[in-house]
């Protein structure tokens, strides 16, 4: 494990179409950092399993769900839907070209070259604002990581989607009785009024321990049908 006077070392840093994004080395873990925030890195990986977990248990046994990641980030979630065979299809909806670079071709394929080899998944280059806003398309899960949080986005833009036209874009492209999972670094009472605001039922949020600090969180949600 990385040390106190461990230096992260660079390993790409590109400009990518909201911002600048980095993927650092530092001591055997490696680390997504996007306009100077940490969003994420390999050290567990525990929080993005239960998030695809959650939803399916949350699912209602419908055979071969199709699931809409948001977010590719370190591929957790993406491997760890890929390792179940209950999912019909699986997609990603990733904004930042490097992310997917450094999946395909970089250090990051060491985590997702089986998942992105199986013939369930498949890799959107897109914003997922826009895209639940505009697509045509429906799916029976969408589990969401794009931010820290809703109240902690990576850029304002992604704010729209916690706010209630984004969770109605979310309903739209679900199909009925189909979940929405939303990963946070902390609770957010104001989110799950949001949720049910917007409709949705069975709002929940379950707890994931961490070794210090508040537990992260799955914010689950079912669009009624």
């Amino acid at each position: 494990m990385p040390t106190s006077y461990d230096i992260p070392e660079v390993l790409d840093r590109r400009e990518g179409p909201y911002g600048e994004v980095v993927l650092r080395r530092h001591g055997e873990l490696l680390q997504i950092i996007a306009n100077g925030c940490f969003l994420m890195d390999t050290s567990d990986g525990r929080s993005e399993r239960m998030l695809v977990d959650a939803a399916l248990d949350a699912l209602d046994g419908r055979p071969a769900p199709h699931v809409l990641i948001g977010g590719l980030g370190v591929g957790f979630s993406l491997a760890h839907a890929a390792a179940n065979p209950r999912w019909g299809r699986i997609t990603v909806v990733e904004r930042e070209p490097a992310i997917v670079d450094w999946h395909r071709a970089g250090p990051l394929s060491a985590l997702s070259a089986e998942a992105l080899a199986d013939p369930r998944t498949n890799i959107l280059e897109t914003d997922l604002v826009g895209f639940v806003n505009e697509t045509c398309a429906t799916f029976d899960v969408l589990c969401l990581d794009i931010d820290n949080g809703p109240g902690w986005t990576v850029t304002e833009g992604n704010g729209g989607l916690y706010a209630r036209a984004g969770l109605t874009s979310c309903a739209r492209v679900l199909k009925p009785g189909g979940v929405l999972a939303v990963w946070s670094a902390k609770p957010s009472a104001e989110f799950e009024g949001s949720l049910a605001n917007a409709g949705f039922q069975q709002v929940r949020t379950e707890e994931i321990p961490v070794a210090r600090g508040v537990p992260d969180v799955v914010h689950l949600a079912v669009r009624p049908g």
